[in-house]
């Protein structure tokens, strides 16, 4: 076997079984070391040369007196010594006469002892014997101090050690992706099975040994993918083993730092915008050209917030954002608000010129980020003001107060034929509106895919809207459906709303309108985002949310246990009480003479409306005197009593306090983090 051969499979981390014949022999456990042994151990710890020397050659013959491989307690031989002194000298002596390697080159790494490191590795391809483990491998487990699974490879990366990294690169050492923690092959099985702790441990030295900055620069032609790539597989590996999360998320906060770290070696705004545009892909990128930012929209997709947050990053990116508006940064606070107005009011104009000539110079000048996002945002004002005017039945109060006698007339009619109405015409350009969202959602969900949708939180609240709105067109048309179908009829379709069926369409649809104007106006949390001040706060809101989410689990459950509980002690009363309220003939509600049994009887008929009784109570909206039921009795009276103030202990003195204080600490740990602001991960996406 020639070296270069040698080298290229010297030290590849696929283990090979080594057979109790192949192993090396160790002293038994029970060993006693001889006075020669004791001298030669401290004369090696000392670096004496000569002394060791002469003790190997008097008792070359005696082994039985001196062993060359023999250790002190703490397990270590003469040559482990030698590299914690770093006597190299020492090393190429007792190599020279024979010494045991064993996991020399282990410890040798360790120390991060390259010239060790390097002879080591001579030594060990002149006696190594193709088809055969080599010494780290071969040495009896229990007395080693390193795992099966650590190799030299894995140890250095660990060290971050460049020097002996690189060395070992060049010998042909390999460093395979360990296997999904999902993995079902015979290996995975049977290593789990036998240690399922080494089995983990292992899979975490491995990526422990992946995440080494300098093995990243050495082994990967695109270090930043790797990087992102490797930090979004930890993230997946620390929710799924939650025993390990903390070392995961260590690993994985170094990764972020080292793709980080990348962007300070950019010398000038060329070289970063390189890096930000690279795509493997596709052609290189030149300047001059549309910057496409793949490398940071990747970033974003990986949630890589230091890479993106980093002031160099946020640099190129304000100077792109602002690009086609020169000096709008160095204007006083008033003059940005009237540029910005100037903008905003004539973004129908820039939107009719982009639609006719997508190439003229104002049709250009709006594809601009900034310029974007302001006629963007002035369209969405549009809207907002539209579903507000709405809201407030802008056309009905506009008549009322300046209409004239035959306005108000057509006004009447409109009134008496509610049921059915068409939209007016504030409601047919929210209609127009909604068309070119839905149609807005559609085209991302067609470009991004359905995973990369789904991934956003914002798209979730959009699709949300965007349904209620469809209801709403749905549920209006097929309410004017149903009134022209008894009109053709022959009957009146048109009769008072406190007449309408529970379930009529035209409440449905107003349901579902009301619904999605909430979550319109309320994206205008997502808008702000892209201020620094406001940004944050968007931040605390979203971690406060997953708080808010835990806490109604356990709520939800207290809740459920109490409903049953009090509906199981309460209904038969509360069907009392529904009785004496519906006692009239025709089964209305007497209202007049029993109106505490109307208003009570709901309180706990059954376990839905008990559930709903004690989520008001929450908010004091329920009195004891929902307690005073027909034909109830005292201990009834009083165990309920006592279950109701259970339920507002448990609810209102533990829970809510429980919940201020995980919001606390979450906004605690926001603010001594100092998280970035979304605001590079906004405008990163309008930029690209």
């Amino acid at each position: 076997m020639n070296a270069s051969e040698s080298q290229q499979n010297l030290l590849t981390n696929e283990a090979k079984p080594a057979s109790t014949s192949q192993q090396w022999l160790s002293p038994p456990a029970d060993y006693v070391l001889g006075p020669v042994e004791k001298h030669f151990l401290l004369s090696a710890e000392r670096g004496d040369c000569a002394t060791v020397r002469r003790l190997l050659e008097e008792n070359k013959d005696h082994p039985e007196i001196l062993n060359i491989d023999c250790v002190d307690p703490l397990n270590r031989s003469a040559l482990i010594a030698a590299i914690e002194n770093e006597n190299i000298d020492l090393i190429l002596l007792l190599l020279e006469l024979g010494i045991s390697v064993k996991d020399a080159l282990l410890h040798a790494i360790k120390e991060e002892y390259v010239e060790a490191v390097e002879i080591l590795l001579e030594h060990e391809e002149k006696i190594h014997q193709p088809g055969q483990p080599y010494s780290w491998e071969a040495v009896d487990r229990s007395a080693s101090n390193f795992t099966p699974d650590i190799t030299p490879l894995i140890l250095a990366a660990h060290k971050n050690n460049y020097e002996i990294l690189k060395i070992l690169l060049d010998r042909g050492a390999t460093l395979p992706t360990p296997h999904d923690v999902r993995c079902g092959c015979d290996e995975c099985v049977s290593s789990s099975e036998q240690d399922s702790l080494r089995h983990s441990q292992s899979r975490i030295n491995a990526y422990r040994a992946l995440t080494s900055s300098s093995l990243i620069a050495l082994s990967s032609r695109d270090p930043l993918l790797t990087a992102f790539e490797l930090s979004w597989e930890l993230r997946r590996l620390s929710r799924m083993e939650q025993e390990f999360r903390s070392e995961y998320n260590e690993m994985r906060e170094n990764v972020q730092v080292f793709a980080t770290s990348l962007l300070d070696h950019a010398r000038t705004s060329h070289e970063l915008e390189v890096m930000l545009n690279y795509n493997p892909s596709g052609e290189n990128w030149e300047p001059g050209e549309r910057q496409t930012l793949e490398r940071l929209k990747l970033a974003i997709k990986y949630k890589q917030k230091q890479f993106v947050a980093h002031p160099n990053v946020q640099q190129l990116l304000a100077a792109i954002w602002y690009d086609g508006l020169p000096g709008f940064r160095r204007l006083s606070m008033m003059g940005q608000l009237l540029e910005v107005g100037k903008l905003g009011a004539q973004f129908p104009v820039y939107s009719t010129i982009y639609m006719l000539s997508p190439n003229s110079p104002k049709a250009l000048f709006m594809k601009k980020p900034f310029v974007k996002f302001i006629c963007h945002s002035s369209s969405y004002a549009v809207f907002l003001m539209l579903l507000g005017a709405a809201s407030q039945r802008i056309e009905y109060l506009a008549i009322e107060l300046f209409g004239n006698a035959w306005m108000r007339q057509i006004l009447a009619g409109w009134k008496r034929r509610e049921r059915g109405s068409i939209p007016g015409f504030v409601e047919s350009g929210v209609i127009i509106y909604v068309f070119s969202l839905v149609v807005g959602e559609i085209r991302s969900l067609w470009a991004d895919g359905l995973l990369e949708y789904v991934s956003d939180l914002w798209n979730i609240v959009d699709f949300v809207q965007n349904v209620f709105y469809v209801i709403w067109i749905t549920m209006r048309a097929t309410s004017w459906l149903v009134v022209m179908r008894e009109y053709w009829a022959g009957e009146d379709p048109w009769y008072p709303r406190d007449h309408w069926d529970d379930f009529e369409p035209m409440l449905l649809s107003e349901g579902a309108f009301a619904a999605g104007m909430i979550f319109s106006f309320l994206k205008l949390v997502h808008i702000f985002s892209v201020n620094p001040h406001l940004g944050p706060l968007q931040i605390s809101l979203g971690r406060m949310i997953i708080d808010i989410i835990k806490f109604f689990f356990i709520y939800t459950l207290v809740l459920f246990a109490f409903g049953c509980g009090m509906n199981q002690l309460l209904w038969y009363y509360a069907d009392l009480e529904k009785n004496k309220c519906y006692h009239l003939p025709n089964g209305l509600p007497d209202f007049d003479n029993n109106e505490k049994a109307c208003a009570t009887w709901r309180r706990f008929a059954n376990l839905f409306e008990t559930s709903q009784s004690l989520f008001w109570a929450s908010f004091g909206m329920v009195d004891l005197m929902s307690f005073d039921l027909t034909g109830i009795k005292s201990f009834t009276r009083f165990w309920a009593l006592l279950m109701f103030g259970s339920y507002s202990v448990i609810n209102i003195i533990v829970l809510l306090n429980m919940l201020i204080a995980m919001m606390s600490n979450s906004y605690q740990i926001i603010s001594r983090r100092r998280e970035p602001t979304p605001s590079g991960s906004s405008r990163g996406a309008t930029c690209g």
